[in-house]
């Protein structure tokens, strides 16, 4: 799958498969969605470090060593851990983490999930690495399952502006990962065409275009007195908050989160 790129143990330049991981494997992650997946898979003995952030399932991950967070990863300390393989994303880390990682970690597995059915590459691919091939087509057949369930349903499109961020607002590009998840129930994000991934908006802009404005719990945590401020910023649309983790974090979780959004939409 072309949205999803490793660097791993499983082949060589000249394409040549190589034995998985398995239990050899000492495992950072530096994204907090896939240190869930990672936990799902079987693979928490196996992970020696993760950031602030990776919460889930916090009975499995409170003990394992904090790096630092998702762009200010503490090297030195990642270092000492003494990984055999780091897993960062294209939007969670830095480039120049990844660039730095790789020269001290043997295997840097980089992903990028930007639709809903990459999880099922996902699963497959980090299943392939660390020799948990059956846990991750159990995954797959759970998330096809809820996938399915979401998309069954002919619902109305309708027009959305997604908020991430305060001061300045800010949304998301059609061409995200949270997008195409919404888009599985007939909700285009807007604007429809940014410069960007992530734009600064302007809600005056959007006043009479939008049908939702949704209020997302991350990365900034918006409540209920947000939802007021917007509603009258935006009067004639509906305002609500949505569970950002159900909407944004691919691995695992997407699987619950696919039946989350298809309930959050067909309540509106």
């Amino acid at each position: 799958m072309a949205s999803i790129a490793a660097t791993c143990s499983r082949t060589d330049a000249a394409g040549t498969l190589h034995p998985p991981a398995g239990r050899d494997a000492r495992i950072v992650c530096l994204v907090p969605s896939v240190t869930e997946l990672l936990c799902d898979l079987g693979l928490a003995p196996q992970l020696v470090g993760r950031t602030g952030f990776c919460i889930h399932p916090w009975e499995s991950v409170r003990g394992i060593p904090k790096v630092g967070g998702t762009k200010d990863v503490q090297l030195d300390r990642v270092r000492s851990l003494q990984p055999s393989h780091a897993i960062v994303n294209v939007d969670e880390n830095t480039a120049a983490t990844a660039a730095a990682l790789a020269r001290f970690v043997p295997h840097v597995v980089v992903t990028h999930p930007c639709a809903p059915l990459h999880n099922l590459g996902l699963y497959r691919l980090l299943g392939a690495i660390f020799g948990r091939g059956e846990e991750a087509e159990h995954l797959c057949t759970e998330f096809e399952r809820a996938y399915t369930y979401t998309t069954a349903t002919d619902r109305p499109p309708r027009d959305v502006l997604y908020l991430v961020w305060k001061d300045p607002w800010m949304t998301v590009a059609p061409d995200t990962y949270i997008a195409r998840t919404l888009a599985t129930v007939g909700w285009r994000t807007l604007p429809a065409a940014p410069a960007v991934r992530y734009p600064e908006v302007e809600l005056g802009d959007f006043a009479g275009r939008v049908d939702h404005v949704l209020l997302s719990s991350e990365p900034f945590h918006f409540k209920q007195a947000h939802v007021e401020q917007v509603a009258a910023l935006l009067p004639g649309a509906r305002v609500r908050l949505i569970d950002g983790e159900m909407t944004s974090w691919y691995g695992s979780r997407a699987i619950a989160g696919m039946r989350y959004l298809a309930e959050f939409a067909d309540g509106a």
